[in-house]
C-alpha cells in the first residue's frame, strides 16, 4: 500500500517537518535568542540591561534544576547552590589549568557535577520530604566549607577569576547563554514525553501506586536527581563564563533559597514558568536597588502577596505554548475580521 502524499510535498515526512507544533516553537525561539541580540550588538539595549538579562538566563537554567528535582520528581531540595559551584570551578580548573577547550570542559564539568549527583542521590533518595530537604541543605554548606579551604584549586575565600570573550562581548554572552537555555527547555520537555518521563511523572503523583505498577520509584527518582545535578553544573559553567569571577559563596544557602523561590513563583512542575520567573524576579531585584535597603522588605513582601493570592505559582502546572498562543491569537483576528465583514454588511443594506 502506498503512502498518502500531500499534494505539492514530496512525501508524508515534510508533512511532519513542517508541522506547526514544530516550526512555531522553533521560530519563536530564534526570534527570542537572536533579536535581543541584534539589539545588544547594535547597543540599542545598552550593557546593563544586557547584563540582566545574561543573569536571568542563568538563573532560568538553575530554577530548571531544581524544578527537575521539586516539581517534576516530587522531592525537596535546597542544595542545588552547591552542585551549581561544583560546575563552575571545574570549568574554570579543566580550562586555565589542564587547558582543555572550552566546550569540552562544559561538558566534563556537567558530567562532573552529575556524578557528585549520583554520589549524594544514591544514599539520600530513599528519604523524603524534610529529610531530603536537611541532607541537600548540609550538602551545600560542605561544599562551600571545601571550596573555601582548598586554596590550590579555588582560590580560597578569594575566589578565582576567568576571563573569555563572553564578558568583553555581552552579545556573544547573550546569544550562548540563551541558547542553551532553549536547548535545556526542549531536550527536557522530549524527555518528559519519553517513556522514562512519564514514569518520573507517575511517582511525582503516587509513589506507591506507581511501585504496585512496577516502576522502580529509586531508580527514576535518581535519573532525576542525577539530571538535575548535570543542569546546575552546566548552569554553574555559564556563571563563571558570564561574571568571570567565581567565589565559594555561590553554593551558600541564601542562593539554593533563590532558586527555590523561582521555581515555588513560576509553579512547581512547569519549566517555562520558572523560566518566566526567573527573569521577572532578576529584573526586579535590579529595579529595586534604587531603594538601597528597602528592597530587602519589598521583595518578600511582593513573594508573599503571590503566595495568598497564586499559591500554585504564576503558570502552575501548566507549560506556555507559543503554539496555543498562535491559535489563539489566529483565532481572535478571525472573529474580528468576520465582526467587521458583518458590520460592512450591514451598512451596505
Amino acid at each position: 500500500m502506498e503512502p498518502v502524499k500531500t499534494p505539492g510535498l514530496p512525501g508524508a515526512k515534510n508533512k511532519v517537518l513542517f508541522s506547526p507544533n514544530i516550526l512555531i516553537p522553533g521560530v519563536c525561539a530564534l526570534v527570542l535568542v537572536f533579536l535581543p541580540f541584534l539589539l545588544i550588538k547594535q547597543e540599542i539595549i545598552n550593557a546593563y540591561t544586557a547584563q540582566v538579562l545574561i543573569l536571568g538566563g542563568i538563573n532560568a537554567v538553575l530554577a530548571i534544576s531544581v524544578n527537575m528535582i521539586t516539581g517534576i520528581t516530587g522531592q525537596l531540595s535546597i542544595g542545588q547552590a552547591g552542585f551549581m559551584a561544583i560546575g563552575a570551578y571545574s570549568c574554570i580548573f579543566l580550562t586555565q589549568d589542564l587547558y582543555l577547550p572550552l566546550p569540552v570542559s562544559i561538558l566534563l564539568a556537567g558530567l562532573f557535577t552529575a556524578f557528585f549527583g549520583f554520589l549524594i542521590g544514591f544514599p539520600t533518595l530513599k528519604l523524603t520530604g524534610d529529610y531530603l530537604a536537611i541532607v541537600t541543605l548540609g550538602f551545600g554548606e560542605i561544599i562551600r566549607v571545601i571550596l573555601t579551604n582548598i586554596k590550590t584549586i579555588t582560590g580560597g575565600a578569594n575566589g578565582r577569576h576567568f576571563t573569555t570573550d563572553l564578558i568583553l562581548h555581552p552579545d556573544l554572552s547573550f546569544l550562548t547563554i540563551t541558547a542553551v537555555l532553549a536547548v535545556i527547555i526542549i531536550l527536557l520537555q522530549n524527555f518528559l514525553r519519553s517513556t522514562y518521563g512519564r514514569a518520573i511523572l507517575a511517582i511525582r503523583e503516587d509513589e506507591i501506586a506507581a511501585g504496585a505498577n512496577g516502576i522502580s520509584v529509586f531508580r527514576y527518582k535518581m535519573i532525576g536527581f542525577v539530571i538535575a545535578s548535570f543542569i546546575a553544573g552546566i548552569g554553574g559553567c555559564l556563571y563563571a563564563l558570564a561574571v568571570g569571577f567565581v567565589k565559594p559563596d555561590v553554593a551558600s544557602f541564601n542562593k539554593s533559597i533563590d532558586y527555590l523561590i523561582f521555581v515555588v513563583l513560576g509553579g512547581m512542575g512547569s519549566m517555562t514558568g520558572s523560566v518566566l520567573a526567573a527573569y521577572v524576579l532578576t529584573y526586579l531585584q535590579e529595579s529595586l536597588r534604587l531603594l538601597r535597603d528597602y528592597r530587602l522588605i519589598i521583595y518578600p513582601l511582593i513573594l508573599i502577596f503571590v503566595m495568598l493570592f497564586r499559591p500554585q505559582g504564576l503558570l502552575g502546572m501548566r507549560e506556555l505554548s507559543f503554539v496555543r498562543l498562535c491559535q489563539r491569537l489566529w483565532g481572535l483576528v478571525r472573529r474580528l475580521w468576520s465582526l467587521t465583514g458583518r458590520g460592512r454588511g450591514k451598512a451596505r443594506g
